[in-house]
């Protein structure tokens, strides 16, 4: 019986790629406005390098831009890019379609809800925050939290504990499938692949299921809970 679902946070109950875009284009024209003597095209270009080398939440990758270009921090550049950022994020971080009504549901089922993601603890909970959705979770786990990433069987494990349930017990969502997949199969769990959030064009996840809006994970629950 199936008393637990684990979300991945990123492209499975939020945007993140899109908050993302939208966040370092309004960052871009802000740091040209402020004097960056760059086009458009190439500082979007060498942002998204730098998030391919040290990782998608690297924060510092203004100041890593600003110190490749010209050696030294230009404080009045970056902190126009960090404002406009913030503020183009919070604007365009919103969960996909049913994200609420669904989650509201599965807790009147009495489904136990929690997050497993790779984002450090402060971004996880302030996008949690943003949505209004911190006080849904029963338990959130972040890198800080198992200090390994997906598919590594450690996070999983860590939100099994403090759920207090087995590995049968619990179905993972997720959009990445050689993380989320990979990680929940090997430690015992059934898996959803949220094909909505799927940025790879992944042709066979590997996972029980597959949805294309995350309300289906209500019919999902019946059958597996043959309610």
């Amino acid at each position: 019986m199936i008393k637990a679902i684990i979300f991945d946070l990123d492209n499975t109950l939020v945007d993140f790629m899109l908050m993302k875009d939208r966040a370092v284009d309004a960052a871009v024209h802000a740091m040209i406005d402020a004097g960056l003597n760059l086009r458009q095209t190439e500082a979007k270009k060498r942002i998204n390098d730098i998030y391919t080398k040290e990782g998608i939440e690297y924060q510092q990758v203004f100041d890593q831009l600003i110190l490749d270009i010209y050696g030294i921090i230009d404080y009045r550049i970056i902190s126009s890019g960090i404002v406009a950022y913030r503020t183009a994020r919070e604007a365009a971080l919103k969960p996909y379609p049913k994200v609420f009504p669904t989650l509201i549901e599965l807790i009147k089922m009495g489904i136990k809800l929690a997050v497993v993601s790779d984002a450090p603890t402060k971004e996880a909970w302030l996008r949690l925050s943003y949505l209004n959705f911190h006080h849904l979770f029963d338990v959130v786990v972040t890198f800080d939290d198992s200090r390994e990433r997906k598919p590594s069987p450690v996070p999983f494990n860590v939100a099994l504990k403090k759920l207090n349930l087995k590995s049968e017990q619990c179905l993972m969502i997720g959009d990445w499938a050689e993380r989320d997949m990979v990680g929940a199969k090997a430690v015992g769990m059934k898996t959803v692949f949220a094909r909505y959030g799927d940025t790879f064009n992944t042709l066979h996840p590997g996972s029980d299921y597959e949805v294309n809006c995350i309300s289906e994970l209500i019919d999902i629950i019946k059958k597996e809970n043959k309610l």
